[in-house]
């Protein structure tokens, strides 16, 4: 394990943006649970497409989208606080 210096753009939460030492943009942090749900999430939807279920599939889908959209808002705020453009 390498021991490396972040610089902390928001709070410590859930999906922190940090930015390593060496690297232009920050990124967000996302803790292993939340991407472990993130992937449930998604093999969810993959499983009602694959069944026909588009109306379930739509549903999952736009709380997948809303909990990514939340994430992103959050990134974009931070760089938007500290003056840093966007990398997209």
């Amino acid at each position: 394990m390498e021991q490396v210096q972040a610089e902390l753009f928001t709070d410590g939460g859930n999906d922190a943006v940090v930015r390593l030492s060496g690297r232009r943009f920050p990124g967000v942090l996302i803790q292993g649970d939340t991407l472990s749900i993130l992937m449930a999430d998604v093999a969810e939807l993959i499983e009602l497409c694959a069944a026909g279920d588009m109306e379930e599939a739509k549903y999952a889908a736009g709380l997948l989208h809303a909990e990514l959209g939340s994430k992103l808002q959050r990134y974009t705020d931070a760089l938007e606080v500290h003056g840093i453009p966007r990398p997209f």
